[in-house]
């Protein structure tokens, strides 16, 4: 496997472990509202699931933006001056219509309003499809600038010099020769 594909196994794994912490949030208080989860036999938004829903993935939005930002793509930078987050919670209230429409579909046209049925709707179906637009959204629209550098290099730039060898800049000293980086060649400026 490439140092390509193994990146993006990383990130998928480690997204698919944020989304499921921040799932498995969402889906307590949305059964929690709803069903009641066993605590009470009066839930307070049977009649509301939709708006169980939302409020049950906002606070699951929040979860995961902390988390995606910090673990699953953290070796990404965003191109957005406030870090991604208008973005991210664009796309994210727009890949919420997917599992509520599997809701409302379950709900008003195929008139099941039990707890499994709920869960299939929204958490399975509607929440895979969301899912899966989610990751491909925020790897495209949001973290779509990698960062793979070494950290000793963070926030360098490689510049050609004499010899075929490679420098970074902002390096005081070459790495192989020890000679002063700034006093080499700047070599051809479409090169990177």
């Amino acid at each position: 496997m490439g140092p390509r594909q193994k990146r993006l196994l990383d990130e998928t794994l480690r997204f698919l472990a944020v989304g499921g912490v921040a799932t498995f949030v969402a889906f307590v208080i949305f059964n929690f509202l709803v069903h009641g989860f066993y605590v009470t036999d009066n839930p307070w938004m049977n009649a509301q699931p939709t708006i169980a829903y939302v409020f049950a993935n906002t606070v699951g939005m929040v979860i995961s933006y902390r988390g995606t930002r910090s673990w699953a793509f953290k070796n990404r930078e965003t191109a957005h001056a406030d870090g991604g987050r208008s973005a991210y919670v664009v796309i994210n209230l727009a890949t919420m219509t997917l599992p509520i429409a599997c809701l409302w579909i379950s709900r008003n046209l195929l008139d099941y309003d039990s707890a499994f049925a709920d869960n299939i709707a929204a958490n399975v179906v509607g929440l895979g499809l969301g899912m899966a637009a989610r990751f491909y959204l925020f790897r495209q629209v949001i973290f779509s600038q990698k960062n793979y550098a070494p950290a000793s290099l963070a926030g360098t730039t490689a510049m050609p010099i004499p010899g075929n060898c490679v420098v970074a800049r902002g390096a005081s000293r070459h790495p192989v020769t020890g000679d002063d980086a700034s006093s080499a060649p700047q070599g051809d400026p479409r090169l990177p």
